[in-house]
């Protein structure tokens, strides 16, 4: 057995971050810096639903838990991440959760790597055209009785299970609603009638979720391991910036490189 080592799972957050649709950008503003005070101070005006974070349940389910009054233990864990390949829209099923090695266990916080991650950044490939969790994957975890699910995509639910298509303040990108008829012959409402199931099973069943998990997520894949991912202490928050982070044994790590960040991209 090699040492624990710590692997960052987190997107780096800045005044570039990649943004949902309707999200306004991070505004970073230095109230002293160096030439005029001699010491830095920085204010940030962004929602919290940016880059890698933590969704309370408060966020979608009226009456459900707010950010303060979740227990710490939700956020720490027994965890594994398992590869679920899906093409542009490709829908996670229960099927493919039953099927993914290793085995998913009940108490598990579960990682969901399709690969994704790889095309974070101010882009329609990565909001747009994501695979994501149909309702079936809700309810597995849900019956499953994990206790926390992350994905390496835009979101808990399938981009045309939110306001990207057809539902709540949407569409955002009514151009989508064409294509989809395009490609598939089918209505985006008949294959996707519902808005963000997998975030009101989830969340409203006291199960946590992770968005946007990114980082050296490559070097766990497929792997067991120990998470945590903390919010800030926010009272009557929606949900929290967290930096998720992965503990497991060096000599069980995947032998890929580090990520190479740029300023506001890979």
């Amino acid at each position: 057995m090699g040492k624990k080592v710590l692997v960052d799972l987190s997107h780096p957050f800045g005044a570039t971050s990649p943004l949902w649709p309707y999200f306004q950008a991070p505004q970073i503003s230095k109230l002293h810096y160096m030439a005029k005070s001699g010491v830095l101070t920085q204010q940030i005006t962004a929602t919290m639903h940016c880059s890698t974070h933590a969704d309370s349940p408060a966020h979608v389910v009226e009456g459900t838990e707010f950010t303060h009054e979740i227990p710490l233990d939700k956020y720490y864990g027994d965890a594994v991440c398992v590869h679920i390949e899906k093409p542009e829209w490709g829908v996670i099923t229960a099927e493919d959760l039953e099927a993914a090695t290793p085995e998913i266990r009940k108490g598990d916080i579960v990682i969901v790597h399709t690969g994704w991650h790889k095309y974070y950044g101010d882009n329609t490939k990565y909001y747009h055209y994501a695979p994501g969790l149909g309702r079936s994957a809700g309810e597995w975890f849900v019956k499953k009785g994990v206790k926390a699910v992350g994905v390496d995509q835009q979101a808990l639910d399938h981009p045309l299970h939110t306001a990207i298509g057809p539902h709540g303040t949407g569409p955002l990108v009514p151009r989508l609603m064409d294509e989809y008829r395009e490609r598939t012959g089918r209505e985006v409402k008949d294959d996707f009638p519902e808005w963000e199931p997998c975030h009101n099973l989830i969340l409203g069943n006291g199960i946590m979720g992770y968005e946007n998990v990114g980082g050296d997520i490559e070097k766990v894949v497929g792997k067991r391991f120990k998470i945590m991912g903390f919010p800030i202490r926010w009272y009557m928050g929606d949900g929290s910036w967290v930096r998720l982070v992965a503990e497991i044994d060096e000599d069980d790590l995947n032998p890929v490189p580090d990520r190479v960040y740029k300023y506001g991209t890979y």
